[in-house]
């Protein structure tokens, strides 16, 4: 497997200067947790960028049946990793596929990386933020204010795992 290639200039999160809405909801991201010898990325296009307990951190969720999940589940770190337009049909095959079945990676020609913290990006990313898990909590249906999101996007009952990461690392391709 692949190591760091030093493509990316790192910044301080607090520089990042993108709208963080269209970032996640529209332009889409893979979450990823593991190292090199076992991992695994998800497609996402929920979750949140912010300041919380004086550290930048970065909320996703997945939900308990993703391949993910369980890699997520024991890894200390994960990746936020975001590409530009040309690379929406891997984002596409990496919502569609699971992780159990094929190599993403080796599907979709996506390089993988080690961060310094060990977790993996994708040297084909044109934004990366190497998280450290601060905090994991599942959503409950007697939690909503709102029941009607429930019947919306948890028809079936499988509320999703929120995690909350301290943003450690933010890199940018030059």
């Amino acid at each position: 497997m692949s190591q760091e290639f030093h493509t990316f200039r790192e910044i301080n999160p607090t520089e990042l200067q993108e709208n963080a809405i269209s970032l996640i909801g529209k332009e889409w991201m893979l979450i990823t947790a593991g190292d090199l010898e076992t991992f695994n990325p998800m497609t996402a296009s929920w979750g949140a960028l912010g300041f919380l307990w004086n550290r930048p951190v970065a909320f996703c969720f997945v939900r308990p049946q993703r391949y993910t999940f369980e890699i997520i589940e024991d890894a200390p770190h994960f990746t936020l990793t975001f590409f530009d337009a040309s690379h929406r049909d891997i984002l596409n095959y990496c919502g569609s596929h699971s992780g159990r079945d094929v190599d993403k990676a080796a599907a979709t020609g996506l390089t993988p990386v080690a961060g310094r913290t060990g977790a993996v990006y994708f040297d084909e990313a044109r934004l990366v933020l190497e998280c450290r898990k601060l905090y994991a909590q599942d959503i409950t249906e007697e939690s909503f204010v709102d029941a009607a999101v429930v019947g919306q996007h948890y028809e079936a009952r499988d509320f999703h795992r929120i995690y909350v990461g301290e943003i450690v690392r933010a890199l940018v391709r030059d």
